[in-house]
């Protein structure tokens, strides 16, 4: 499994609960993103290992840019990466 990162910076101010619903909405990905659990939730690379979709977690306003929200995103590379979007492309053809 692999993991990224991220920091998006956008035009207008983002608002975190809407890109949750977003990324709630969104197919073959979920949202892991409970830091108030005991433990904490949020995903990890073995979390995404053997399976389909993208997990994403601490998402959250970017404490230097403006207008940016940060997140974490797992998924496994052989599965999702390369052997299920062969298989998703070729569906749509």
């Amino acid at each position: 499994s692999h993991a990224v990162a991220v920091t998006a910076q956008f035009a207008d101010e983002p608002s975190v609960e809407a890109a949750r619903e977003a990324i709630e909405a969104a197919p073959g990905v979920h949202l892991m993103d409970d830091i108030s659990a005991a433990p904490a939730l949020y995903p990890t690379p073995l979390d995404a290992t053997d399976g389909d979709d993208c997990l994403v977690g601490r998402l959250r306003r970017d404490l230097v840019l403006e207008k940016a929200l940060t997140f974490w995103v797992v998924g496994d590379q052989v599965r999702k990466g390369a052997a299920l979007n062969a298989v998703q492309i070729a569906e749509l053809l």
